[in-house]
């Protein structure tokens, strides 16, 4: 199995096959802009800055002119400093899935080889905190190698008290208005939100001090 990169920034893609593509590659968290949607999508703008604050963004759209407008609205929405972005390589072509090629003819994320979206993130300045076999941080950043906490689960919601109680809703309600998240996530969202934000042992401090 082939091993995967490890990122302290969250990965910012436009569409579902960009991030299931951009998957091989990394194993860090991932979201979806849902291409032209997130210019009208609040809740999911308002996920983008609070992981933008607590631990940065990679912005990784393809380099037609409906990716680099994507790119340039995120930009206004979160503080430059939070950002990082990966350019990936000018390819004329089309993606497999697909009956016709762009109208710029050029390939998106999800078209384009490992190795050259493995080359764009490492160009990007963005930290690998772990990394696989034969994949090996770039020698001029500050990038440090350590063990990545499990994940979020369901069941640690259940531990935690945020599902199963009497007063898991208000429990649930209360942790996402600490974090200036929509109250009205579902507990599906909210652990999908969270492990954007928070390594599992992150979450956990972060409740113990509520």
């Amino acid at each position: 199995m082939t091993e995967k990169l490890e990122l302290r920034e969250t990965v910012i893609v436009e569409g579902r096959y960009d991030k299931i593509k951009l998957s091989e590659c990394i194993a860090s968290p991932i979201i979806e802009t849902g291409g032209f949607r997130v210019f009208k999508d609040k809740e999911k703008q308002h996920l983008i800055r609070a992981i933008a604050e607590r631990r940065g963004i990679l912005i990784m759209t393809d380099v037609d002119s409906a990716g680099f407008v994507i790119r340039n609205f995120l930009r206004g929405i979160v503080p430059e400093d939070r950002i990082y972005h990966a350019y990936i390589p000018t390819v004329e072509g089309k993606e497999k899935r697909k009956a016709e090629s762009s109208k710029e003819g050029i390939l998106g994320v999800e078209g384009i080889e490992r190795d050259a979206l493995i080359e764009s993130i490492r160009n990007s300045g963005a930290h690998i905190v772990s990394v696989g076999k034969g994949l090996a941080p770039p020698e001029d950043t500050d990038s440090e190698v350590k063990i990545v906490q499990s994940e979020i689960t369901k069941a640690d919601f259940f531990d935690y008290g945020l599902t199963g109680s009497e007063n898991s809703a208000a429990y649930r309600e209360a942790v996402l208005r600490s974090l200036g998240l929509p109250k009205y996530l579902t507990t599906n969202a909210m652990i999908s939100a969270l492990n954007c934000l928070f390594t599992k042992d992150e979450f956990e401090q972060y409740l113990s001090r509520l």
